[in-house]
């Protein structure tokens, strides 16, 4: 017998669900995704603050994907900018190593941003919108977003 159901978000105001990709692109790419790997296993193991769901997925043999399900930008944000985190995303923008990455955050009031690093093609909103760099007003999800500084 088949099942079917929906979910009641009205809990979740603010909600940001955010894709997350992680592309090798050489041999040397593969140890950049273990080592993020063991981060991303820390993360499900003990989700930071505002987490509320975190799964991962294969989109081909070198392309590991992630979604994560955010009870706000603000939480988001912390964790972005606070350890690991930051520290990742620092030595990945030093030295990709033969791998890209990407993002892509949806918002529940409709507001949408992406970031597209070393992907050696378009991909996501990158296939049918025009690329945009993200300097000056843009350097933030939050400013691609359009929202205001917290």
């Amino acid at each position: 017998m088949q099942s079917r159901q929906s979910v009641d978000l009205s809990a979740y105001p603010d909600l940001i669900v955010i894709m997350l990709g992680f592309r090798v692109s050489t041999l040397r790419g593969f140890a950049s995704l273990l080592g993020i790997g063991k981060g991303l296993r820390a993360i499900a193991a003990s989700p930071p603050e505002g987490l509320l769901a975190h799964e991962q997925c294969l989109f081909a043999l070198n392309h590991v994907g992630i979604r994560q399900y955010w009870r706000d930008l603000e939480s988001l944000e912390r964790f972005t900018r606070s350890a690991p985190h930051a520290g990742w995303w620092r030595d990945f923008a030093k030295l990709s190593r033969g791998a890209g990455f990407w993002h892509e955050t949806y918002a529940r009031n409709g507001a949408m941003e992406a970031l597209y690093a070393n992907m050696p093609s378009p991909m996501g909103f990158g296939r049918f919108a025009p690329p945009l760099d993200p300097v000056g007003p843009f350097l933030t999800a939050r400013a691609r977003m359009g929202r205001k500084a917290a």
